[in-house]
């Protein structure tokens, strides 16, 4: 009797369906005016390029690396410092590309199970993750309160790479499920990529 392929895979494949560039909600100075920490613990499932990120850092962390927070830490550090420049009013160049190549680098990270020096990992997630900090920052701008949905935004992110590193230590062992998962975020970010051109 064939195994029937894990849920966790559909999940994952799922991240692959595009229906807009444009992922995130846009900065809406009234719409953000009363926001708090439940806001920030949703604001990371608004944009499905946000979401594979999160999850394929976790997944790749599991995959391949030895220290299993290390990355994700990362990640989640610079996110936050991404956010406070984009709610100081700092713009970063080319953020939404430089948002779906991330997807398609770490996509096939996770499909290659690529392994590389901690410090190289963690600087390659951060610099990423500063451009999704920005966007996050820009979207929740003109809150009265920042402090309660950045700490959900936080605290989202670290539970989606938490989600990404079960997933990938459950199908650490099942070779194809990664690179279909990998491949599936990663033609994620070239879809989004060939939109934006």
């Amino acid at each position: 009797m064939p195994r029937k392929p894990p849920r966790a895979l559909f999940l994952i494949a799922a991240c692959a369906i595009v229906t807009s560039a444009k992922a995130h909600i846009g900065t809406d100075l009234g719409v953000h005016a009363e926001i708090g920490v439940l806001d920030g613990l949703l604001h990371p499932f608004t944009g499905l390029d946000h979401l594979a990120a999160m999850l394929a850092v976790g997944f790749w962390s599991a995959l391949s690396a030895r220290r299993l927070w290390t990355t994700p830490l990362a990640f989640a550090s610079m996110l936050l410092a991404g956010a406070l420049l984009g709610l100081a009013g700092m713009e970063l160049p080319a953020v939404e590309p430089i948002i779906a190549a991330s997807l398609l680098v770490l996509g096939l990270l996770v499909a290659l199970r690529t392994q590389m020096p901690v410090v190289l990992a963690a600087a390659l997630v951060g610099v990423f993750a500063v451009f999704h900090g920005v966007a996050h920052g820009t979207e929740l701008a003109g809150a009265a309160n920042i402090e309660g949905p950045l700490l959900g935004m936080l605290l989202a992110t670290l539970a989606l790479h938490a989600t990404g590193l079960g997933l990938g230590l459950a199908l650490r062992n099942t070779a194809w499920v990664s690179r279909m998962a990998g491949a599936g975020v990663a033609m994620l970010g070239l879809t989004l990529l060939t939109q934006l051109t």
